[in-house]
């Protein structure tokens, strides 16, 4: 727990999960966020998808502008000018932001195209979230595109300029791949030997061969760092000082310091992407003695190990308990068909801890709320079967039957 936290700011004693105080919590985030967000504005089509797809869960999808919604989405589109653009090694998906969509070098020349998997992956979720018919799309340029990311051993850089490559930018493209229904953009057999490659001694995977295993997804740039930012059609308003703005000032500023680890995560993306691909069958663990092309056993009893003995499930061996890993440990577990084995009273009593007062889930219990660990906490009750919340698509992070 953070040393300057003040308990008076949020305790909740709530022993039921708290829908209209959420939804009340996501509208005020689609519509006004703190100015402390405006240095994070490369991040606001990441935080759109957790407010929009959240209150597609929480069944409160009246509340969003879905055509201004589906307009500011379709505007971040990089666009192709000619054919030969789709084979210059650039990538035509979608821009993370408008800083993106027209950002400058160092030498304040224009640089066309700011691309990104994680913001493609987002934008795509949201369309499809909004009912957003996707064959309107433009979806050649970014498959075409997409495999110019594609590297030699089967993993994905996120842009075209280079960056990290591991696990969560497969991940990326299997769900871009499996929301476009074509899966042109990316040479599945060779990702999938990049995952087996990644699966560990104790049954996890880590992001990259030979690393820790780890259940968390932690988002690249927009969706895998996961900072600030601000949203909407998504306007950009700055609150002024005072109460009850300073409030919200204060969920920011107290909880996104902490939000995330220096690690990746590899666990997650490595079963769903290849559940999404068809290499592993649903509740595998029916299949009694089928052959599986990836430990189940071993991940199995490393993915159960994760719940500690206050109910909530860890990133990995040793480490706090966290609102989040109860969706990414609790996808594989339900990918697998193992989800029967979760001890989820004590799962849903940790989860409350974390629920604030003001609407929202922290991180940590106590702590105060932020979108991240909300949309998570959301997602991990919809693993849960809440009354009232729409049920997941655990292997694309949406709402299913989207």
């Amino acid at each position: 727990m953070d040393s300057d936290w003040n308990p008076s700011l949020d305790s909740n004693s709530s022993t039921q999960f708290d829908r209209d105080r959420h939804v009340r919590f996501l509208e005020m985030m689609y519509q006004l966020l703190p100015s402390e967000y405006q240095g994070q504005e490369i991040n606001r089509l990441t935080l759109a998808y957790f407010v929009i797809s959240g209150l597609h869960m929480l069944d409160a999808a009246d509340r969003i502008d879905r055509e201004g919604a589906i307009n500011w989405v379709l505007s971040l589109k990089a666009q192709v000018k000619n054919e030969s653009d789709l084979i210059n090694g650039q990538f035509y998906g979608f821009h993370g932001s408008r800083s993106s969509q027209f950002q400058l070098d160092d030498n304040a020349a224009w640089i066309p195209n700011g691309s990104h998997l994680a913001s493609t992956y987002c934008a795509l979720a949201i369309l499809k979230t909004l009912d957003y018919d996707l064959t309107l799309l433009d979806s050649e340029s970014i498959l075409k595109s997409m495999k110019n990311l594609q590297q030699p051993d089967g993993c994905f850089m996120p842009i075209h300029t280079g960056a990290e490559r591991d696990l969560r930018f497969i991940f990326c493209a299997a769900a871009i791949c499996s929301m476009l229904e074509n899966w042109s953009g990316m040479d599945k057999e060779k990702a999938k030997e990049y995952i087996l490659n990644c699966q560990s001694y104790d049954g996890g995977f880590g992001l990259i061969p030979g690393s820790e295993s780890h259940a968390c997804w932690v988002e690249c740039d927009c969706m895998l760092r996961f900072v600030l930012g601000s949203l909407t059609s998504l306007k950009f308003h700055v609150l002024p000082t005072g109460s009850p703005c300073q409030l919200l000032d204060s969920i920011l500023m107290l909880t996104y310091g902490n939000c995330f680890s220096g690690t990746g995560g590899g666990t997650y993306c490595a079963v769903a992407s290849l559940r999404l691909m068809g290499f592993i069958e649903p509740d595998v663990l029916s299949k009694g003695a089928s052959p599986c092309i990836i430990n189940v056993p071993l991940l199995l009893d490393w993915s159960l190990q994760r719940q500690a003995v206050d109910g909530g499930f860890q990133g990995r061996a040793n480490k706090s308990t966290d609102t989040c890993y109860a969706f990414w440990v609790g996808s594989v577990l339900s990918i697998l068909g193992g989800h029967k084995f979760i001890d989820e009273k004590a799962l849903r009593q940790f989860l409350l801890t974390c629920q604030s007062k003001y609407g929202g889930f922290s991180k940590f219990p106590g702590q105060l709320p932020d979108l991240y660990h909300t949309y998570y906490g959301f997602s991990a009750f919809s693993l849960l079967q809440e009354p009232g919340l729409n049920p997941i698509c655990v292997e694309l992070g949406i709402t299913d039957g989207c």
